[in-house]
């Protein structure tokens, strides 16, 4: 019998469908920074800039308080203004939209590939006007999107492009780390991320001026004038920025945290595959398709429930499955559903492949800490809760 209809749950305490995993060496790396006269605008910062940059292989990171202060100051940098527009998924959080709203600028939002659940290039052309400034595609769960389709797109027709990375630090693409295929890519450091500085973004770039106008940005505008006009004291602000620094104490965690990602990547991918292993003969769940070009850093894992299939809707199966137990979530609700853009003028129907997605999607606990038994717990649950409700 189902929990939820009152049998035994398969698990006896709740697993999260996220969670970080700090050890004594991050609890040390911080408590250090405690100790030190520096608390924000110090070393580690730059400490914890360079070992990003190093391991994704760019010239700069430039690192923010959070993911989407990383997003607005990217789209500063690329020049985003009042009237333009940006092109992104509507399968994603709804910072990577909001950070254009913050600049007046308009979001425009492409429909998915059936496929992976990124943004479709072919889809995104489509859409492609004068007015058009940004490409910036999602690596939805943590498969990169087809960079080489919008690398085309943005030479040929002057675009930049910025990839929101959020969930896809340590990924892959072509063989190479992700994070060298855009202009620029924001990677999250929030705590179910693939590492985490509590809160924390940072952008990758080659481009040095950007990196300028990253550095301005995230410091009210801020710059040190050369001009000894009034003493040795004497700045200037020269743009309005924001106060989007991220605190020493933060960096001190990611730069520790930093050392175990490939190991974080590697757990993440055992447990995904044993989850397609075991659900790729259960009928009535669909299962996610990888790129060939791409190694996913596999931040969630997403099952399809289509509802043709059971004998009740998604909200059923998911109540089912927390009663389990399994603390199974939804990402995302399609951005332009949100009641905020729909007072702008969005509309359902936009995205008919990303609103039937939603429909259907639900995603499951994955995290390095999940032991093996964990993951079983998730896969007898999803099992006993598909043969209750199948067709």
């Amino acid at each position: 019998m189902l929990a939820v209809n009152g049998g035994k749950p398969v698990r006896g305490s709740f697993l999260s469908y996220g969670q970080q995993w700090i050890d004594e060496k991050d609890i040390e790396s911080v408590v250090n920074t405690l100790k030190s006269p520096l608390l924000t605008q110090g070393p580690m910062v730059h400490a914890f800039e360079q070992r990003v940059a190093d391991y994704v292989g760019t010239k700069y990171a430039v690192a923010f308080s959070n993911g989407t202060a990383a997003l607005h100051a990217a789209y500063f940098a690329a020049g985003l203004t009042a009237g333009d527009e940006m092109i992104t998924s509507p399968i994603t959080f709804v910072a990577t939209s909001n950070a254009a709203l913050y600049l007046q600028a308009k979001p425009i939002f492409a429909d998915i590939d059936a496929a992976t659940y990124n943004l479709d290039p072919n889809k995104a052309e489509l859409l492609i006007t004068d007015k058009t400034k940004l490409l910036v595609p999602v690596d939805f769960t943590g498969q990169p999107a087809d960079m080489d389709a919008f690398r085309r797109l943005a030479d040929k027709y002057n675009l930049t492009l910025i990839s929101d990375g959020a969930h896809s630090l340590g990924a892959s693409y072509n063989g190479q780390p992700v994070g060298r295929q855009a202009d620029m890519t924001m990677f999250s450091f929030h705590p179910v991320k693939p590492v985490t500085t509590g809160e924390g973004g940072v952008i990758v770039t080659d481009n040095e001026e950007y990196y300028e106008k990253l550095q301005l940005f995230r410091s009210h505008g801020i710059v040190k004038s050369s001009a000894d006009i009034d003493g040795p004291w004497y700045y200037e602000m020269v743009e309005l920025g924001m106060n989007y620094r991220l605190p020493d104490i933060q960096a001190a965690l990611g730069y520790s945290q930093m050392e175990k990602l490939d190991l974080f990547i590697q757990r993440r991918r055992e447990i995904a595959a044993k989850y397609t292993a075991a659900f790729s003969d259960v009928d009535g769940v669909l299962l996610p398709e990888q790129l060939n070009s791409a190694a996913s850093g596999w931040h969630i894992y997403v099952l399809r429930f289509p509802v043709e299939k059971f004998t009740v809707g998604r909200k059923q199966i998911f109540t089912a499955l927390r009663a389990e137990n399994i603390g199974v979530h939804v990402h995302y609700i399609p951005v332009y559903i949100q009641p905020y853009y729909e007072r702008l003028g969005y509309r359902r129907g936009l995205c008919p492949l990303a609103e039937k997605w939603y429909e259907e999607a639900m995603t499951l606990p994955i995290f390095p800490k999940m032991t093996d038994q964990d993951a079983e717990d998730v896969i007898r649950a999803v099992k006993k809760v598909v043969a209750a409700y199948l067709k």
